[in-house]
């Protein structure tokens, strides 16, 4: 069995300091936002889960496409003897990679969740001899101290996530990575693409309800660990296309004016009957926006690969 290493980066009390942060300012707000990175309790991925499975959630299965069909020229553009990838969760996409990079020595999986990374990491070091798998417990956005592992190294941020964050945000994200890059290393980055905007509602919207419940579930996250008392069905799930901004947002609409009370932060919050709480951005990208934000963060994106429908895209920039 090949070595697998944790270390947590991210202190035991992180996570609840974070949350009662991003409450106490999210809910204090105009207008009042919620960060994504809320809805992903136990219940909360294995929703997220559902909806990847759902015929107007496209995104997983167009990237998964292309990974199926790239990873050879991924690999041999990239030639990683290092793999890191940032929100790794189980793992399961990135393993097309590993099959191609075939002189990979190092694997690292990031997440903020020490049990999805247990689980990733112990399975990969069994199946893959000779793959040494260092797994950081680390919140990426926050910064990052990657392990000593030969280079070149391959950054992998994929799903799209990075379409979840406002353009400053991204700006210093991007900039935050080439800072773990040396001249030559590359970053491997899935972007969500600008299409039909009845397209991207359904894909925020299903007709089953699955994504109206991941929406909600943000709540019963505060309700569970700051005492608050949202009234989950008091709240309706909302999807929209802002053309401005080519972004969509979800959004949870009061039904009726009400107060939520907060007890862990002494905090009561009064919603008027219509308003609307931001849980989500997720904005969709062309390929020229993708290759500025690329250039102004210091790297050179040199390949890009789409689906076959063209809604999804994977590109590789190297640091300059």
């Amino acid at each position: 069995m090949s070595p697998f290493l944790l270390t947590r980066v991210l202190p035991e009390d992180a996570t609840d300091a974070a949350l009662r942060a991003d409450v106490r300012h999210g809910l204090t707000g105009v207008p009042k936002t919620l960060p994504p990175k809320w809805f992903y309790d136990a219940h909360g991925s294995e929703l997220f889960e559902r909806i990847t499975e759902l015929p107007e959630y496209y995104p997983t299965r167009a990237e998964r496409e292309i990974l199926v069909a790239r990873s050879g020229e991924i690999a041999a553009a990239a030639r990683a003897r290092t793999l890191v990838e940032l929100g790794s969760g189980s793992s399961e996409k990135t393993r097309y990679l590993l099959d191609a990079l075939t002189g990979l020595h190092t694997y690292v999986p990031v997440d903020v969740s020490e049990s999805a990374l247990t689980r990733a990491g112990r399975a990969l070091a069994a199946q893959r001899p000779g793959l040494a798998v260092h797994a950081l417990i680390a919140d990426f956005t926050a910064g990052l101290t990657l392990p000593d592992a030969p280079g070149p190294r391959l950054v992998a941020f994929l799903g799209g996530t990075i379409g979840n964050l406002p353009p400053a945000d991204r700006a210093a994200f991007l900039a935050s990575v080439r800072a773990l890059l040396s001249p030559g290393d590359a970053l491997l980055l899935g972007t969500d693409l600008v299409k039909d905007e009845r397209v991207l509602v359904r894909a925020y919207d299903d007709a089953a309800g699955v994504t109206a419940a991941f929406n909600r579930n943000v709540l019963t996250v505060i309700n569970r660990e700051l005492g608050a008392d949202f009234d989950t069905a008091a709240f309706d799930h909302v999807a929209l296309w802002d053309a401005g901004h080519e972004w969509i947002e979800m959004r949870l609409r009061s039904r009726t004016a009400q107060t939520v009370k907060v007890p862990a932060l002494d905090l009561a919050v009064d919603f008027a009957a219509g308003e609307e709480l931001r849980t989500e951005v997720s904005a969709k990208f062309r390929a020229k926006g993708v290759r500025a934000e690329l250039s102004a963060a210091g790297m050179e994106l040199t390949h890009w690969w789409t689906d076959g429908e063209g809604r999804f895209a994977l590109s590789l920039s190297v640091a300059r």
